[in-house]
Formats: C-alpha cells, sequence, structure tokens
C-alpha cells in the first residue's frame, strides 16, 4: 500500500478500523478481495503477497513500501509479511520483532500489524518495534515521523467525517478518492524529483505513465471489527482510466 490509516477505539462499535490505497502498475497481475484460506484480502499473484488482509479472529496487517534508492534486490516479497501475520498465530509485538531481525530480506517497508490484544508498527528504517496507542495513525511510504501532506490530509478527512457522525463504509472509501494536490512548499523531498512528487502527493493518485506504463491508485481497502467480534473487508478497484472497474463486500 502507499497510503494507510488506522484509528484504534476511535470509531464508535468499532474496535479498530484500516483505510488505505494501493498505487501500483496497473499491469501487474492482481486477485481482488477474497477468502484465502484462514486470510481475507485483495492479493498480488504476481510475487503471492497481501497488501491489506484479515482474518475472522480479529488479526490484521498491512504493508506500505518505502521510497528508498539504492536498495539491494530483495529476496523475500513484502506482501509475504501481511500474509505471515495473519494467517499465523504469534502476537502482534513478537511477530513485528521476527521482521524487525529478518528486515534486511525484504524491500524497504512500513508493517502494521495488530489482534484483539493492541497494534504495533516496525519498519525496515531502524528495526524498531513501535506500540500503537489509542487513536488514529496514518502511514505512507516514509518513517512513522514523516507528515507528508496526504497523510495529514486523509487524517483530518477521516476526523470531520467521524465528527459529522455519518460514519458509513461508502463515505469512507469515497475518502480514498481525493486526487486534491498540495502545494509544492508542502511536498517532500525523497529523491524522485519534483514532478513525480506532485504526481504522488494526493491521496488518490491518479493515472500517470512511469517508464511507459500506466501507474495510479487501483485499489481502496476499508477493514475494521465490529463489537459483536464480526469483521469486515470492502475494496473498490480501478483502472487505468481511474474509473471503478469493481467493488467487493465481504462479512465474515
Amino acid at each position: 500500500m502507499c497510503l494507510l490509516l488506522l484509528a484504534i477505539d476511535t470509531v464508535p462499535g468499532r474496535p479498530w478500523l484500516l483505510l488505505g490505497n494501493r498505487d501500483e502498475f496497473h499491469a501487474r497481475p492482481t486477485a481482488p478481495a477474497q477468502k484465502w484460506g484462514d486470510v481475507f484480502g485483495g492479493r498480488d499473484l504476481q510475487a503471492g503477497g497481501f497488501w491489506l488482509a484479515l482474518n475472522r479472529n480479529g488479526r490484521y496487517a498491512a504493508v506500505t513500501n518505502l521510497r528508498r534508492s539504492g536498495a539491494p534486490p530483495a529476496r523475500r516479497s513484502r506482501g509475504a509479511l501481511v500474509g505471515g501475520f495473519v494467517g499465523g498465530t504469534a502476537g502482534a509485538t513478537a511477530y513485528a520483532a521476527t521482521v524487525a531481525r529478518e528486515r534486511a530480506e525484504y524491500g524497504p517497508f512500513n508493517l502494521v500489524a495488530g489482534d484483539t490484544h493492541g497494534a504495533c508498527f516496525v519498519s525496515s528504517i531502524d528495526g524498531a518495534v513501535r506500540t500503537l496507542a489509542r487513536g488514529v495513525h496514518a502511514f505512507s511510504n516514509g518513517s512513522l515521523e514523516d507528515e507528508w501532506p496526504k497523510m495529514r490530509r486523509l487524517r483530518e478527512k477521516f476526523s470531520a467525517l467521524l465528527q459529522s457522525g455519518k460514519v458509513e463504509d461508502a463515505a469512507l472509501l469515497d475518502l480514498l478518492r481525493d486526487d486534491t494536490y498540495p502545494l509544492d512548499s508542502d511536498l517532500p523531498e525523497t529523491g524522485i524529483g519534483l514532478e513525480l512528487e506532485r504526481r504522488l502527493a494526493s491521496i488518490f493518485v491518479m493515472p500517470m505513465s512511469v517508464r511507459g506504463d500506466a501507474y495510479g491508485t487501483r485499489a481502496s481497502t476499508l477493514a475494521y471489527a465490529r463489537a459483536d467480534g464480526s469483521h469486515a473487508l470492502r475494496e473498490r478497484r480501478y483502472g487505468p482510466d481511474a474509473l471503478v472497474t469493481g467493488e467487493s463486500a465481504l462479512d465474515f
């Protein structure tokens, strides 16, 4: 994923809620959100991993890549980190500690993992495992301490929706369709050049050509737990024209 929001004990009746966009090349083989054994989520068919997934026992995880130039080829897919936790039995903190020790085997990443006992964050930047407190957290392709415009805007829009009392699934997914660009003065400097920084700075990344291939936001995902112990997963998919190509709704 390239943008992720996690709300812990913030939305009435929902112990946790995940909301995020996956930006990717449109030609990359991908399967819509569905059930894969004990794991629910959309799947990258090229490497076999997940960008966001959960199971019926309340285990959930999501991964973002990091903008890091000069990283060596990865031995293992970042998407395996998500399925490894959701389909496993280790607690979030213990799993994150294992990931931290093995982080050199993956491409640069941020990982969020949680269950009914809490959530934590680990990054390949330093391997430090951080407990995530109650509240609203946003993550993108930088460090945990970074505050990119798209992170701030999504957090603010989410808080406004929460205050309105109209926290419905469609409205939450609509938050992720915001293609507003920030001012150049607010852009991060990640070494990719000003023009690309601009194009990637909105919550929803509009289609563009990167090395001759169409790239942009391909899927918006919403996942949450209900107070009764059930769970929901919603996915809205987009084509290279930024139009909706399909939706999935799973309840379990």
